[in-house]
């Protein structure tokens, strides 16, 4: 008994707490769920209901995270290397390299030719910060940029790294960075997930993405991304079954709700209470999210901003839009990934065409959350999972080339949010090979946009299988030069 008694409170913390709320409290927490206003409290109340309580002031309310899945060139994007133009061809000097870890793909290669961009490079705003022609619309905005020249990761191929940056491992089943956030600091909106994922599609070489990515891992299943699409149905199973009305599904959803009290109370379960939750959820979604997937009433200078693809649904555009509709109504958290950056071979036609593609609605979004006075309460976020070679893969021409993986040194950018604007951080040596100051860590970046959040990486911790796991492991730092 004394050892029931003891694991049931292991499943007590503060945030469960706080997430379990609702229903931790027997029967009139239940009718609060099932009548909204049984406590006349009304919608802003209940809003206070449902917050997490973060660790400190955060500079940030949401994030939204523009995942460039596949890892797009740091040397054809922000990070300048006229030296690769001067040395085109030449090999790459070994104490440069300094035996540092290949890939399969390049590893048997007796050369590494080095390659300088195909695409011109200059200086934009007051920051001065180099941009690549490639990218005229993020060159534009630049003063509202922190572009972070000096990030590097462990893993070396697409699945670790990316899943490293999502969940802060490089193994499978690990909270995502979404489920984490939601966890911490719970949902602004009773309407909306606290976790919201979108997809989209390149014209380059794609690598796929999936569902571990976003999960919620150990963490309750209220905190797994909800991933919408962009068929008739933006959530799966969200509309009523043919011949339901809204008055039945109220009515089901309140009896599922009672029973599933009752087997809370029996066994103690906490995927129980997050049943309840998310049934209530789906249920108030159905009204919501038609809403804010409607585009038809934004302005044609919006459509003019973010471009005419923002009108088809599934493009980075269109997803883009999406991002600042859920972001303003509340979602703590959306990521987009966007595939098709893995350009081993063909790299300026493909990449010219990937840039087409996210550069015009990644400036506008920017743009919008601004010119909105959303900016500066949202930390929006560009970036992959690793660099690319300062070498070429395989055959080379000035027009034809491509690049492998590279770990040691990559570029993101990071605006609004909190951090500091129009500023670079961070430098490589002139072969775009090795960090020479202020290296950041995937780990750290990760303390970094959740200090952002006013959570304290070391503190946001969930207990399970005998430890305390967080998002960074055991390692991180807040990135300070970077805070505004």
């Amino acid at each position: 008994m004394e050892k029931e008694l003891l694991e049931h409170g292991l499943n007590m913390n503060r945030r469960r707490f706080l997430t379990r709320l609702s229903v931790g409290l027997g029967t009139a927490a239940l009718g609060s769920l099932l009548i909204p206003d049984l406590f006349g409290g009304g919608e802003s109340s209940e809003k206070d209901f449902m917050a997490g309580i973060p660790h400190f002031a955060p500079k940030a309310k949401r994030v939204i995270y523009l995942f460039q899945n596949g890892a797009p060139s740091q040397l054809e994007t922000f990070d300048y290397k006229p030296m690769l133009q001067k040395m085109m061809g030449q090999d790459l000097p070994e104490s440069i390299r300094n035996g540092q870890r290949l890939t399969g793909m390049t590893s048997m290669q007796k050369s590494f030719p080095l390659v300088g961009s195909y695409y011109k490079f200059e200086q934009h705003g007051e920051s001065r910060a180099w941009v690549s022609e490639a990218f005229p619309n993020m060159a534009r905005v630049v003063d509202d940029l922190c572009i972070i020249k000096s990030m590097h990761t462990d893993a070396i191929n697409h699945d670790p790294a990316l899943t490293f940056f999502q969940t802060g491992a490089q193994q499978g089943n690990r909270p995502s960075i979404g489920a984490w956030v939601s966890y911490g600091l719970g949902t602004e909106n009773k309407n909306l997930p606290a976790f919201c994922v979108l997809l989209s599609k390149g014209k380059g070489n794609g690598q796929g993405v999936y569902s571990k990515l976003w999960t919620n891992g150990f963490l309750d299943s209220i905190h797994q991304g909800v991933q919408f699409s962009s068929g008739e149905n933006p959530v799966l199973y969200l509309t009523d079954p043919n011949g339901m009305d809204r008055a039945s599904r109220r009515k089901m959803i309140d009896h599922v709700a009672s029973l599933n009290h009752l087997g809370y109370q029996e066994f103690g379960d906490p995927e129980i209470a997050t049943r309840i939750q998310q049934y209530e959820m789906a249920y108030r979604m159905q009204t919501a999210v038609p809403e804010i997937m409607d585009v038809s009433k934004e302005s044609d200078d919006i459509v003019k901003l973010y471009g005419s693809d923002c009108l088809t649904p599934g493009t980075f555009a269109a997803n883009c839009l999406l991002a600042r509709k859920l972001s303003e109504n509340g979602v703590r958290f959306v990521q987009l990934y966007h595939q098709g950056w893995d350009q081993h071979g063909n790299l300026p036609n493909e990449m010219r065409k990937q840039a087409l593609d996210v550069d015009q609605a990644s400036a506008a979004l920017v743009t919008d959350l601004k010119q909105r006075g959303l900016l500066d309460e949202t930390l929006v976020i560009w970036g992959g999972e690793f660099g690319r070679t300062n070498f070429c893969q395989g055959k080379m021409t000035p027009e034809n080339y491509g690049r492998d993986h590279h770990p040691r040194c990559f570029s993101i950018w990071m605006a609004g949010g909190g951090v500091k604007p129009g500023i670079v951080y961070g430098e490589t040596d002139e072969f775009g090979y090795n960090i020479v100051n202020n290296p950041v860590h995937v780990h750290d970046f990760q303390a970094t946009l959740l200090h952002l959040l006013g959570l304290d990486h070391e503190r946001l911790t969930y207990r399970f299988q005998g430890r305390r796991y967080r998002l960074t492991d055991v390692e991180g730092s807040v990135v300070k030069g970077i805070l505004a």
